[in-house]
């Protein structure tokens, strides 16, 4: 399927889903535990109550294929506190953003990525995202999909993400 042909249909999460959402978050974990990449996620994250603070403030989105919840995501606007200092690199605009985070699927449908950022890149002009290291699958989806790596960035904890930018032309 090429860009843009996603027949997944994308919509903003609603407290019914919340159970699906977890559930989706849970089989990613197990997922980039059995590819390499045990602790980009650890420790259950993201937790409930992040999600439910996601859904609240409009962030939260659930791409659904036949009727079924098969992925999730956030698109959050404004400025990313840890999009402030990027090393080794810079960020190719300067411009308002969207910040794409907590991209998952349960796996059972192809296309969530591209589904989302195909979503994302209709809500802004210019995105960023991050992701782990040993996060092989998400770094090629990125790539692939067209986003430039620009350099590290540090999450809340301190752990450093590979960080990407896409500017739409």
């Amino acid at each position: 399927m090429r860009q843009g042909e996603n027949k997944m249909q994308i919509r903003a999460s609603q407290k019914e889903d919340i159970t699906a959402i977890m559930r989706i978050y849970e089989k990613a974990r197990a997922f980039m535990d059995q590819t390499g990449n045990p602790t980009q996620w650890g420790d259950g994250y993201p937790q409930q109550d992040l999600i439910e603070e996601d859904l609240q403030q409009g962030h939260s989105y659930v791409c659904e294929e036949n009727g079924k919840i098969v992925g999730t995501f956030t698109l959050i606007f404004g400025e990313d506190p840890t999009y402030q200092i990027i090393e080794k690199g810079a960020w190719h605009s300067q411009q308002p953003y969207g910040a794409i985070h907590r991209v998952a699927s349960d796996g059972t449908a192809k296309g969530v990525a591209g589904a989302c950022f195909d979503f994302c890149k209709e809500k802004a002009d210019y995105l960023r995202i991050d992701t782990h290291a040993d996060n092989r699958p998400m770094q090629a989806a990125v790539l692939r999909y067209g986003f430039r790596q620009c350099g590290i960035i540090y999450t809340r904890d301190g752990s450093p993400r590979i960080a990407y930018d896409y500017l739409v032309k």
